[in-house]
């Protein structure tokens, strides 16, 4: 009975012993089983992952790449006419009172009239015609008696107008009261065409193709106009007489630079109206360009000065006394080819006949007591008997991209 029991026990050992092995195999099956199942699970998620990293990859080179091609500047495209910019949308003014036609035509309806100083957009020429945009209204007015806003067709020339916040007004080097550092009148404005704020530059439509020649001349030779002034208004001009000649009536030294023999103050500045209120005078000096930037305008490029180096003239701009003075003696200013019989000053540097030879050359004529003076006796033709009497200010522009 023993015996059985012992053989009973046995088996039954054998028999937990066999089942705890199979246990273990059955588990080792079954972990290997889901570790190739998580591995294979990995692996696909793995390789979905690189492959959605390539694709972004290639997408985000591809996005790069176009984005690239989008931001590569346009074109260079110059206009290819009278001056930088086509006239089209630039600012134009009324230098008097300017009757606005119907047609292009004198003997067409007069629509209505522009007071002196006011701004219109110039549309279109046609001949001795602009088609101009006013207060909402179209007409035709004889460009030969407008303004147009220099930098809205020169934006290749440099500008500093001084006088409107700054005066260099100034007689053998001594401040003039009440001018000298202060500003005489208000011209500068943001110019949407220019796509900044920048000077207003009224000048007869002759005038402003006579200017743009010179500036080719210049730019040929790495130069820049400078321009300080064109139109300059009456009441400031006024001011600036005044009060030199109460300078001069105290200080000698003042009074024998700007009125002693050959010599008188109105050579300088007087208190009649001048070629600037007239429209058809500019005074201007000369620069090196040391940096230029091309810009774009509508559909057209222009190299722009970014940077600039005036070179050193006889003078100051704007010292009013015979240090100025191109000649050694006074030469009528309304004959165009007296000048020419003239006896240069030896302080008259380089820069200063390069200057005049590049206005000269562009039909303008030397104002013999100021280098940086020039007039267009062209344009004081044309305009003869309807000149300006620059009793305003301009102020606004109307204009838009060409």
């Amino acid at each position: 009975m023993r015996k059985n029991k012992k053989v009973t026990l046995g088996i039954i050992l054998v028999l937990l012993v066999a089942a705890g092995v199979g246990l273990i195999i059955f588990t080792q099956l079954k972990t290997s089983s889901t570790n190739e199942t998580v591995s294979s699970t990995t692996g696909s998620q793995d390789a979905a992952q690189e492959s959605t990293l390539s694709s972004s990859s290639s997408a985000s080179s591809e996005s790069s790449q176009e984005s690239t091609q989008d931001s590569e500047p346009p074109e260079e495209n110059p206009y290819e006419g009278t001056f930088d910019l086509p006239i089209e949308n630039a600012s134009g003014y009324a230098s008097i009172d300017l009757p606005v036609k119907e047609q292009a035509d004198e003997d067409a309806k007069t629509q209505e009239t522009l007071s002196a100083g006011d701004a219109f957009k110039i549309l279109q020429e046609d001949g001795d015609w602009w088609e101009v945009e006013y207060e909402g209204k179209q007409g035709w007015v004889e460009h030969r008696y407008a303004f147009i806003n220099l930098p809205d067709v020169l934006p290749s020339a440099a500008y500093d107008n001084t006088n409107t916040y700054s005066s260099r007004y100034r007689s053998s080097g001594i401040d003039i009261p009440e001018v000298t550092d202060t500003s005489l009148y208000d011209s500068k404005t943001e110019n949407e065409r220019l796509g900044k704020e920048e000077f207003i530059i009224p000048v007869l439509y002759t005038t402003a193709k006579k200017i743009y020649e010179a500036q080719s001349q210049a730019l040929e030779n790495n130069e820049t106009l400078l321009i300080y002034e064109t139109y300059r208004p009456h009441n400031a001009q006024e001011k600036v007489y005044d009060q030199l000649s109460k300078l001069a009536d105290e200080n000698d030294t003042v009074k024998a630079g700007a009125d002693t023999e050959p010599w008188e103050m109105f050579w300088f500045i007087n208190d009649e109206v001048s070629n600037h209120q007239m429209g058809f005078a500019i005074d201007v000096s000369l620069a090196q360009i040391d940096e230029q930037e091309t810009k774009f305008y509508g559909d057209y490029s222009v190299d722009v000065i970014k940077d600039y180096t005036e070179y050193q003239m006889p003078t100051p701009m704007h010292e009013l006394s015979s240090a100025s003075a191109v000649y050694t003696s006074p030469v009528t200013a309304v004959d165009p080819d007296a000048w020419k019989q003239a006896q240069l000053r030896p302080e008259v540097n380089q820069p200063a006949l390069a200057l005049q030879e590049y206005f000269v050359n562009a039909g303008m004529t030397p104002l013999a007591s100021e280098w940086w003076h020039f007039n267009d006796l062209e344009a004081r033709d044309q305009v003869e008997d309807h000149e300006s009497n620059g009793d305003f200010t301009m102020t606004e522009v109307k204009n838009s991209a060409p």
